[in-house]
């Protein structure tokens, strides 16, 4: 099987440790801060070689990780590739000298290699799972080591996709995620990629079992003995939940073999189970403890879920035995200015984001995204189709395909221990050129690496994969009828409304495109483009209801740029710095009563404003008032593109325009809920200042970042849309604005992209426009 032949090449470019909380080993040191950077001109004569010990790096800039290669500006139309080089000078104790030290980057964009004290240990194509590496036979114990990477982001024939000029996102370059120096006893717990076992190495818990009633837990743990002799040590294992013993296993007396391995496996009965929902998102940790003589010599906490994915002959989902349909969206990874270099933090409000708006389910797209986003998802209760690189490209060479096998293994070996996976997306979107063999081996690696019942593949084409992913845009215009298998509405809302075709070559459209339909809006385009964009998503979501798929994913969250167009694509429900549309609010207002009661007028109410007044909510009827006088109390708004919502909007016509305080009150079984209020927008007095936090403050030693918004607000509070200006800045303390050029508002809101430095401090924020001024302090912490 060619699967088993790729299989032997990640031991010399291996990936990932195991996912989920595994990097709580005592022995874990982050080496994020004070790394050397530069984008060099290799075609120069240098001194010395840059890999070498002796090569002068004083000149470089001194930067941490997360970090990207190239800060741009906020609409990206000539994205830096090439070449650049980090060096890090490291400290290994003498009494290390005789334990095992590995190496980890959560990620290197894109084409990678590595030395260590001059010498090369490995390289690595691919820029989106991490790179790790047993360095023990390259550093010296009890002296300073080099570590120095060379990173390669130009268009590439082996990772693909297509050119970043015919490209509908950025590959952005640089060490964006963390990196770790890890250090074990030469008897510890595997790494799952290193260990190179098929649906072993490392810790990997499944679920034989699943009821409230009862689960069974079962744990494979890989030990590796690299001692010349015979060890005897001892297991512990211990499940946690909200701090609290659940149960706890102890093996003693188990031997392992001078240079082999074991692989044991241990089974938890749970009682009383509390499972994994995206209601109840509940979460379990395992520690796990190698011991020997009485001493921990490896320790490990993976954390899990205890959730089942069912399909029943109707193909519709059950999660836990309940049937649920997913609604979902799409996420690119993107910051505005600093690409991909995203803190935990912020890969975490990104998450919150997506959760607070509505939406149980998040098809990545199209590459593999950080572990702290997974992590959030596992959190929050968002269920996850995780996905290899991949989109409009297939390269018919054996370095291509055996790179997206490798791609595959690794994703599984990364994210399977997460409960918020339902299905590993193993295929190349809107890739026509995939043969069938090929997809027939990713279908193979997903089952190899994750056996047994109730896992799935999931692809673009309906030939192999378990779930069949379809966009809208291609179920209107090549329709046909579906085999019996899962589906999901993968994409929609977007394209089926910006173009005729099908999108499959976005660089090379012909004259057909649909301004005038377009869900591509942005905030400062106006009330009437944002309503546009609403109703469409509110179209093609009923019209999604209306046919058998389990879920539908909207594209897309979050307004990004893309290599092969000049501006920001603006279908986002969000804007690139986050900012909500009014399409947030109807899926906001598609939330269960029981979760949240959700009540938004989408309107500015001004002159320009329609006089049709748009109102999403979840509850059962809404009264508007206009200066205090009753308009009209409603039930949700009937006929099309309305019969298969859970919660339609509600369309109140006024006819005319009046100044004043627009009122809408919600009812539940006849009782008030919920209420929003909109007033007249009056001559700006003063700038508000505030900051995205989404449940995560900002956190010194992270490299954070943040989005530090202002705006122009009248006397009564209110935000006013006309408000175009440049704002001024001033912030003391350790941080740093990352925008490139003036920041100016849009639709009344500035923001910059801040990042936070290493110092706990109180920061204050000082905003001016002309005569408008604003104040604004918070914390580091």
């Amino acid at each position: 099987m060619k699967y088993l032949k790729g299989i032997g090449l990640l031991i010399v470019a291996a990936l990932a440790f195991q996912s989920c909380k595994d990097a709580a080993v005592k022995e874990n040191l982050g080496i994020n801060e004070n790394w050397k950077f530069s984008k060099v001109d290799e075609s120069k004569d240098l001194e010395g070689q840059i890999h070498a010990l002796s090569f002068d790096d004083s000149a470089w800039e001194t930067v941490h990780l997360p970090h990207t290669a190239n800060i741009e500006p906020l609409t990206v139309n000539n994205q830096w590739q090439g070449i650049c080089w980090y060096r890090k000078r490291i400290d290994i104790p003498k009494s290390d000298s005789d334990k095992k030290i590995f190496l980890e980057f959560e990620a290197a964009m894109n084409y990678s290699k590595i030395w260590i004290n001059g010498i090369e240990v490995t390289e690595h194509q691919g820029g989106y799972l991490p790179v790790v590496m047993d360095i023990s036979n390259y550093v010296k114990a009890g002296d300073e080591n080099i570590i120095a990477v060379r990173l390669d982001n130009t268009d590439n024939l082996v990772t693909g996709p297509k050119p970043l000029k015919r490209l509908d996102f950025n590959m952005y370059g640089g060490l964006y995620r963390k990196a770790n120096v890890i250090t074990k006893e030469k008897i510890y717990i595997s790494h799952a990629v290193l260990a190179n076992k098929v649906a072993g190495g490392g810790i990997f818990i499944t679920y034989p079992k699943v009821s409230e009633e009862e689960s069974v837990v079962n744990v494979k743990t890989h030990i590796i003995n690299e001692y010349k002799d015979l060890k005897s040590i001892e297991l512990v294992q211990t499940i946690f939940r909200n701090g609290e013993v659940v149960e706890k296993t102890t093996s003693s007396n188990i031997e392992i073999e001078a240079e082999k391995d074991i692989e044991l496996t241990k089974q938890f009965a749970i009682v009383n189970a509390h499972l994994w929902s995206p209601k109840h998102p509940n979460l379990y940790s395992l520690e796990t403890k190698v011991l020997q003589d009485g001493k921990v010599i490896d320790e490990q906490t993976t954390r899990f879920g205890i959730r089942e994915f069912t399909f029943d002959d109707a193909h519709q989902l059950h999660i836990n035995g309940k049937k649920t349909f997913l609604r979902g969206v799409n996420r690119h990874q993107e910051y505005p200015h600093i690409g991909y270099a995203l803190s935990d933090n912020a890969q975490y409000r990104d998450a919150k984001k997506i959760k607070d708006a509505g939406f149980d389910y998040i098809r990545l797209s199209h590459y593999p995204q950080s572990p702290a986003f997974m992590d959030a998802c596992d959190e929050l209760g968002l269920v996850v189709m995780d996905v290899i690189m991949g989109w409009q490209y297939y390269n018919d060479t054996d370095n291509f395909r055996n790179y997206c096998y490798n791609s595959a293994t690794n994703l599984v070996r990364r994210d399977r221990n997460h409960p918020c996976v339902l299905g590993w997306e193993v295929s190349l979107n809107e890739t026509k050129t995939m043969p069938i063999y090929f997809m027939e081996e990713l279908h193979t690696i997903a089952h190899a690496e994750y056996p047994g019942e109730n896992v799935y593949s999931a692809g673009w084409k309906d030939d192999v994969y378990d779930i069949y992913l379809e966009a809208r845009q291609h179920r209107i215009l090549r329709p046909h009828p579906y085999k019996e298998k899962p589906i999901t509405v993968s994409e929609y809302g977007d394209w089926e409304y910006y173009s005729k075709n099908a999108g499959l070559n976005q660089d090379k459209l012909p004259n057909d495109l649909r301004l005038e339909l377009s869900s591509r809006q942005a905030r400062g385009f106006g009330e009437k483009a944002m309503l546009n964009q609403a109703y469409n998503v509110q179209e093609a979501h009923n019209d999604n209801l209306n046919m058998r798929a389990f879920s539908d994913s909207y594209w897309v969250m979050y307004d990004y740029n893309r290599g092969y167009h000049d501006n920001i694509e603006r279908s986002g429900l969000m804007d690139i710095f986050r900012l909500p549309k009014f399409a947030y609010y109807f899926y906001q207002s598609q939330r269960d009563i029981d979760d949240a009661a959700i009540l938004e007028l989408a309107t500015y109410w001004n002159e320009k404003s329609p006089t049709d007044i748009t109102v999403y909510s979840n509850t059962d009827e809404v009264e508007l008032y206009l200066n205090d006088e009753l308009i009209g109390k409603q039930q949700p708004d009937s006929g099309a593109n309305t019969e298969n919502l859970k919660h339609p909007p509600f369309t109140f016509k006024l006819n005319t325009f009046k100044a004043g305080t627009l009122k809408a009150i919600g009812f539940v079984d006849g009782k008030k809920v919920a209420e929003d209020t909109v007033i007249t927008p009056q001559k700006p007095t003063e700038l508000k200042v505030w900051l995205d936090e989404s449940d995560k403050v900002p956190t010194a030693g992270q490299n954070d970042v943040l989005f530090l918004y202002v705006a122009a607000i009248d006397a009564n509070g209110t935000v006013h849309p006309d408000f175009s200006e440049t704002i001024t800045w001033n912030i003391n303390g350790n941080v740093k604005v990352m925008n490139v050029g003036a920041i100016k508002a849009e639709a009344g809101i500035a923001t910059a992209v801040i990042q936070i430095g290493n110092t706990k401090e109180t920061i204050q924020v000082a905003a001016s426009s002309k005569e408008l001024k604003g104040n604004f302090e918070f914390e580091i912490e």
